[in-house]
């Protein structure tokens, strides 16, 4: 069974929380798109301001606020040398995470999520007799489309204002012959699940079902084995498959990973650092690190 679908009080100003993070996104996209353009020289707050279209104290209480971070360590976290120092911290996590047993279907990474692949042959007939149902929901990095089945999340997607309907096009080209049912009623407790930290807990998973070939699947697994905080490279993944020479098959695995954000291919970086493509724009990306950034350092 999915998520029980009732809305308690406290889930109810979980939403109202998430819908103020949604309001902060839009401006911390504009300022992101700015850090972005000019982190080699540094910006201060006020350039940042202006193009965010707010004032130097209101983005100040604005990344407080979201992130947790104060503006100039936002900008130091978006760094290519931050990025680089990321990666040669996080070397060996993929192994490290398999000594301490942070495989299978048991407790993953930070999110605690247990997980399960659709059968070959349902994915091969395009999930056709499956029932999805699916909602639009504020998030902290914009509006979440958020797709479940009764066995768990399947599909986690973003867009901007604007952009609701194409998001919902390209995740129902995935699994063509699936019937989609639009239920926010159904999806809202999961999305407040999956955005809430407070609601991260060991004893009660988030459950999510892969829906993709083998190998894709195996590359998710082993996203989740990377913790908030951390990074790899797809080479790293590729070597952890056992297939040295597999780093562009395991790119555009990562690229096709319907599981935004909870399937973190965001912590997924070329080898000098560099920001690589992301399916849902670099910007948002740069925001779920900088936000992660924050959570960590909390």
């Amino acid at each position: 069974m999915m998520e029980d679908t009732m809305l308690s009080p406290d889930l109810i100003n979980d939403l109202k929380s998430s819908t103020a993070a949604s309001t902060d996104y839009d401006i911390v996209r504009r300022a992101i798109a700015h850090i972005r353009g000019n982190w080699r020289t540094q910006p201060e707050i006020e350039q940042i301001a202006e193009a965010a279209g707010v004032t130097p104290t209101e983005l100040h209480h604005l990344f407080r606020r979201w992130a947790g971070l104060t503006p100039k360590a936002f900008v130091q976290a978006l760094t290519l040398d931050s990025a680089r120092e990321l990666l040669r911290s996080s070397a060996s996590i993929l192994d490290a995470s398999y000594e301490v047993g942070l495989s299978g279907p048991g407790r993953l990474h930070d999110l605690f999520v247990t997980h399960e692949a659709m059968s070959p042959g349902e994915w091969k007939t395009g999930a056709e007799g499956v029932t999805i149902s699916y909602g639009f929901h504020p998030s902290p990095f914009g509006t979440a489309l958020v797709m479940a089945t009764e066995r768990g999340l399947c599909g986690l997607a973003f867009a901007d204002i604007g952009e609701e309907k194409a998001a919902l096009v390209d995740m129902r080209s995935r699994w063509l012959k699936a019937k989609y049912v639009e239920d926010s009623a159904r999806t809202a407790p999961i999305a407040a699940r999956i955005f809430d930290n407070d609601k991260w807990r060991p004893d009660q998973p988030l459950r999510v079902v892969l829906i993709g070939t083998d190998f894709e699947v195996r590359v998710w697994e082993t996203l989740m084995r990377i913790p908030m905080g951390r990074a790899t490279t797809y080479s790293t993944i590729a070597n952890r498959l056992g297939n040295p020479k597999a780093s562009r098959a395991v790119g555009t695995a990562v690229g096709k990973n319907p599981i935004s954000f909870v399937v973190p291919c965001h912590r997924v970086m070329g080898k000098s650092g560099d920001l690589t493509g992301y399916h849902w724009g670099l910007t948002r990306k740069c925001a779920m690190l900088g936000w992660e950034a924050g959570k960590v350092a909390a």
